[in-house]
């Protein structure tokens, strides 16, 4: 009789952090993306206007591995109010071969919020000034956290600020990343004040009009913007991404119908034939990055199922490592 593997969260806390491994993973699946022939379909999206709620499921078949994730990712944005966290989800691996179910990975988001970051880090990795030392980041909630943790991997930040809607929210954000990193973490009331000086702005709301205004930016800064993962979602400023001597995302195809860059083109402000990158080009050497500390570069990531499946893939290889009595680099 065959067997699956349940896994729950504390248990995959165990087994995923957001480290540097965790960061090449998610490199290697932007790569893989410029480089082998995954099948990566678009991603399905269920919405729940009155109760704030949308429901994402996402997935990619990567050659070479044995297993591919289905993910179902919900997001219910006025679940705070009532004590509970506005996301959840869970993950479906199966065998790349048979179709049959290997593991099922309950989560409750957290694998997506580790590969989240990830991205984050690897775009900053990329696309940073190698002696950024400045953060801004935008949102005050989970992913605010993780993006400021997960580039504090790949850069010396030494001071970062937050801006948030919720000014309390803000502060206390900003006090327990002070004590956790130990570096200077401030709230910002002024997205403005925020954005002055920082060499990396990290956008992590849900907003649906533009956060971050095309006249704040200033020469060598670069922006990771990762909210605006469906259509109507927006924090990016259109002029923004026209401004910008380099702009990049995560997957052209999914920019194009829900990314920043898609607000852009719907405004005129971007040309829907200019050629543009993706950061697995750039990963896989196939295409330059930033060329010059002077450039403003825009990471426009609206998370791709071949991350899922990286993520998913490593927890599994780590929880059989596990069960086994080893170890796996």
């Amino acid at each position: 009789m065959r067997s699956m593997t349940i896994l729950t969260e504390r248990q995959l806390r165990d087994l995923v952090t957001l480290d540097l491994e965790a960061v090449r993973c998610v490199e290697e699946a932007f790569r893989t993306l410029a480089t082998k022939k995954v099948v990566m379909p678009p991603i399905l999206r269920l919405d729940i206007l009155e109760h704030r709620g949308e429901v994402d499921v996402k997935t990619a078949y990567v050659p070479g591995l044995d297993g591919f994730a289905i993910k179902i990712s919900p997001g219910f944005f006025g679940n705070p109010e009532i004590g509970l966290p506005s996301t959840n989800g869970l993950m479906v691996l199966l065998s790349s071969k048979t179709g049959l179910v290997q593991a099922l990975l309950l989560d409750n988001g957290y694998l997506t919020d580790v590969r989240t970051a990830a991205a984050g880090a690897v775009a900053a990795m990329h696309l940073a000034r190698k002696d950024a030392s400045v953060a801004a980041v935008f949102g005050a909630g989970m992913q605010a956290r993780l993006q400021l943790q997960a580039l504090m991997l790949v850069r010396q930040i030494r001071e970062a600020r937050i801006w948030a809607r919720d000014a309390a929210k803000a502060n206390k954000t900003a006090r327990e990343l002070s004590d956790q990193l130990g570096i200077s973490v401030i709230a910002s009331d002024s997205r403005e004040a925020a954005v002055a000086g920082a060499h990396v702005i990290i956008t992590t709301t849900p907003a649906d009009q533009p956060i971050l205004e095309a006249r704040w930016l200033e020469q060598g800064q670069h922006i990771t913007a990762m909210g605006s993962d469906a259509e109507h979602k927006n924090e990016v400023e259109a002029e923004a991404i026209a401004r910008a001597d380099l702009y990049v995302a995560d997957s052209l195809a999914q920019t194009r119908r829900l990314g920043e860059l898609h607000h852009a083109i719907e405004a005129g402000a971007v040309a829907e034939d200019r050629a543009l990158r993706e950061l697995g080009q750039i990963v896989a050497g196939a295409v330059a990055g930033r060329t010059d500390d002077r450039q403003i570069t825009i990471a426009d990531l609206t998370g791709t199922g071949i991350q899922d499946t990286a993520i998913a893939n490593l927890a599994f290889a780590r929880a059989l490592a596990v069960k086994a009595g080893t170890t796996i680099d």
